[in-house]
């Protein structure tokens, strides 16, 4: 078999050149979707901060129940949206046009919310839902287009492109998490939106890398004629690619493979339930619970670690877009102009934060700053698990999940062990840091086994002409898994009062570790079910 024949993906001939290993046209996804995330995230980051504090502090003074009450409602829409964003594209939009609506539409909310009102607030927030509706389960339907001749890379694909996620979710936590707390949480909120215009316009100058891939219904009708000829000479030819036909498989075949998506899709409730604690209880036990405030040579290694943890990915992410525009500058100048200008902007705004973080004689570590570390042990771990993926020890699908499950709940057992000595009911304690840390990196650890490859197996299981459609059903599991982390965690002064901090995270250490280990006994079920896709 020739191995360039066997991964000849789809798009533009400027497609075949590759970047690590993959199609140039996978980073300039990975980019627009970094900044996509650099908007969530950095919303994310801020908003249960602002909505629980002080009115002397520019808050709101809601309490921690209706603040994560909010926090769940706002991520759960943004993850029942998509299926109605799929189905536009594959109805009406196409993937490109719904991918760049969604974009621009985000821009508008950030811009709203910005304005510092509350029904900027709100409307900034009803806005963020509906572009990232159609923003979120299109690009990934297009990297599924992109590879659609190349299904066994599609995994590392995935997971290359989960690290272009984490790059934006680090660098919004980052950056709107600091502007927010010390210069005005409306601030914070409203940068993103630069980002998210410039995302935009990277995406929108450089889309014909594509070629055919993502184009509205009517445009896809013109190339099937041609691409039916193409298939039979390739046939007629004795050629050894083979992919599978959605008309060759069997109803029942199909059927089973749909019975699997549903299972791996509750759990993947359960996972995303405690998983996204992160924005919510853990956010607030990092405010309040945690000592922030160093000094003398604590506040040395901080300053150092943090240089460090803020400039080394940076470089790595600039040395992937430094190679994306030798490959591409040339053909896509514009696309390039808007993210290299991005790109400046972001160093200038983290030099500023370093310069003053070195400049405070004690500093207190903003609450929202440990959200950085799952993106930064994602950027750091995500090579290491997409090369695990494509070798002789990769896992089957049930047992990446199962993993992903005990790993999360080990990392709330570390939480429960470092809350130990907070007394029953207390509402302020002062922990170290080092169990915050432990427990983002082990749920880092867990989301890079489970979260990446569920994207990249829904797109295996299910028939091509539906994957926008189960995209968006996939994220509607993922929005009742935070919607219910949400209301979990809202109960965390009751939990607290009737018992204790340290009970609180139990719950959270036995149920995914008990749903981790159930998956990885349905195993072999599961890969019976799945008829042969690996």
């Amino acid at each position: 078999m020739s191995i360039t024949k066997s991964y000849r993906f789809e798009g533009s001939e400027m497609n075949q050149k590759l970047l690590m290993g993959h199609p140039s046209g996978l980073f300039i996804l990975f980019f627009t979707e970094m900044w996509e995330r650099f908007s969530y995230y950095g919303m994310r980051a801020l908003l249960v901060l602002f909505l629980t504090s002080s009115l002397v502090e520019g808050g709101w003074a809601w309490s921690r129940e209706e603040a994560l009450g909010l926090y769940g409602t706002y991520t759960m829409l943004v993850y029942f949206t998509p299926i109605i964003g799929g189905l536009l594209a594959d109805k009406l939009l196409g993937y490109r046009w719904a991918v760049a609506i969604g974009a621009l539409i985000m821009t508008l909310g950030h811009a709203s919310m910005a304005l510092d009102t509350p029904w900027g607030l709100y409307a900034g927030i009803g806005l963020l839902v509906a572009g990232n509706g159609l923003f979120k389960p299109n690009i990934t339907s297009i990297i599924n287009g992109v590879y659609k001749n190349a299904q066994d890379k599609k995994d590392g694909a995935f997971t290359i492109f989960y690290m272009g996620v984490n790059a934006g979710a680090f660098l919004g936590i980052m950056l709107c998490g600091y502007v927010g707390e010390s210069e005005g949480w409306h601030w914070g909120f409203g940068l993103a939106g630069i980002f998210m215009f410039f995302g935009m316009l990277q995406f929108w100058f450089a889309q014909g890398i594509f070629g055919k891939i993502g184009l509205g219904p009517k445009k896809s009708a013109e190339f099937d004629i041609s691409d039916a000829i193409e298939s039979k000479d390739t046939l007629a030819n004795g050629g050894d690619e083979k992919v599978e036909d959605d008309e060759v498989v069997s109803v029942n075949v199909q059927r089973d493979r749909y019975i699997v998506v549903g299972i791996l899709a509750v759990f993947t409730i359960f996972f995303w339930a405690c998983f996204e604690q992160a924005g919510g209880s853990m956010t607030i036990f990092a405010k309040d619970y945690t000592n922030r405030v160093l000094e003398g040579a604590a506040a040395n290694s901080f300053r150092i670690a943090n240089t460090l943890l803020t400039v080394v990915p940076l470089i790595i992410i600039t040395y992937v877009l430094i190679k994306l525009f030798k490959i591409t500058y040339k053909k896509y100048f514009a696309s390039n102009f808007f993210l290299g200008i991005s790109f400046a902007i972001i160093w200038i705004i983290v030099v500023w934060m370093l310069a003053k973080q070195w400049d405070t004689q004690n500093p207190e570590i903003p609450a929202s700053w440990f959200g950085i570390l799952n993106s930064f042990f994602i950027i750091a771990f995500a090579p290491l698990i997409s090369k695990i993926w494509e070798s002789k020890y990769n896992p089957s699908a049930p047992v990446k999940f199962g993993i992903g499950l005990v790993l999360l709940g080990l990392g709330f057992g570390v939480l429960a062990y470092g809350s130990a000595g907070i007394p029953q009911g207390a509402q302020t304690a002062s922990v170290s840091i080092i169990w915050l840390i432990l427990a983002y990196l082990l749920h880092t650890l867990g989301e890079l086994s489970l979260s990446p490859v569920g994207l990249s197996y829904v797109s295996k299981l299910v028939p091509a002409k539906v994957i926008g459609m189960m995209f968006g059903l996939w994220y509607i599991a993922v929005g009742l898994g935070n919607k219910a982390a949400g209301a979990i965690g809202g109960q965390i002064d009751a939990i607290v009062e009737s018992h204790s901090m340290s009970y609180f995270f139990m719950i959270f250490t036995l149920v995914p570790v008990s749903a981790g280990l159930l998956l990885m006994l349905l195993n072999p079920v599961l890969k019976k079910l799945m008829h042969g896709v690996k």
